[in-house]
């Protein structure tokens, strides 16, 4: 096959991977950030502490962590067929993906959040803060940088279980790997399909760093305010301090 011919293939695969992985991403955002915060504050000594509530929460990000992408993915096609009215296809893909994102993105930012001082959660608490305040002013700014290094573990997983959805119908580089490299015997093509994948995980591993060193640089600027030292003398005794103090350094 010449590079022609793989050009328009590669093009739409890396297509509908995109399409995959920024879905499924942003559902896992949505259902894995909440999820990850709901058992920080209801485990023992949480700020609503509910340990039923937590067990079972808990459980149920358990067991769907627990089962692998490709039983899951099985399992789920008879409700991407409710849902989306077909089990094959990028937008099929996207249930499975999302579905098993989102426990596995949550545990990643239960962890992040449990790596927050506990001294800032009492100071707040102190000043009157609520709960929702300390979760939007403390705890999510604070564990901010975990959360977007979770987050880029999470999309590089994705990544992967997009390739492995293309086993099944799902599209993207996994379906064009698998149809053209594995069945048609297209050993050019399905190396240019890793080399591609390579490149994306690549890439996105880049971004998340850079954009976790940005955040940790800033949160410790904000962390650290200068602070000014007042002497404990006063007037004339005071002056002759700060003139000594001059004389020295000159």
């Amino acid at each position: 096959m010449t590079w022609s011919e793989m050009q328009p293939l590669l093009s739409d695969a890396c297509l509908d991977t995109l399409f995959m992985v920024g879905w499924s991403t942003v559902y896992a955002v949505l259902g894995g950030l909440p999820l990850g915060v709901l058992l920080v504050l209801t485990d023992r000594g949480g700020l609503l502490q509910n340990v039923m509530l937590n067990k079972v929460v808990g459980a149920v990000v358990n067991v769907g962590r627990s089962l692998p992408f490709f039983i899951l993915m099985i399992v789920l096609i008879p409700l991407c067929r409710v849902l989306i009215g077909t089990s094959i296809g990028p937008s099929a893909a996207v249930v499975p993906l999302a579905i098993g994102a989102v426990p596995f993105f949550a545990r990643l930012v239960e962890t992040a959040i449990r790596e927050v001082d506990h001294g800032l959660v009492e100071a707040a608490q102190s000043m009157g803060g609520g709960t929702w305040t300390i979760v939007l002013k403390v705890l999510l700014p604070q564990a901010l940088p975990p959360i977007v290094a979770g987050l880029t573990t999470t999309v590089i997983a994705l990544i992967g279980y997009s390739a492995m959805a293309g086993s099944i119908g799902g599209g993207g580089l996994g379906n064009l790997a698998y149809v053209y490299g594995y069945q048609r015997f297209e050993t050019g093509l399905m190396l240019v399909t890793v080399v591609l994948l390579i490149v994306i995980v690549s890439a996105v591993q880049l971004l998340g760093d850079l954009a976790v060193r940005q955040l940790s640089r800033r949160g410790s600027s904000r962390s650290a305010p200068p602070v000014r030292l007042r002497l404990p003398w006063s007037g004339r005794a005071a002056g002759d301090a700060e003139a000594l103090a001059l004389g020295k350094t000159s």
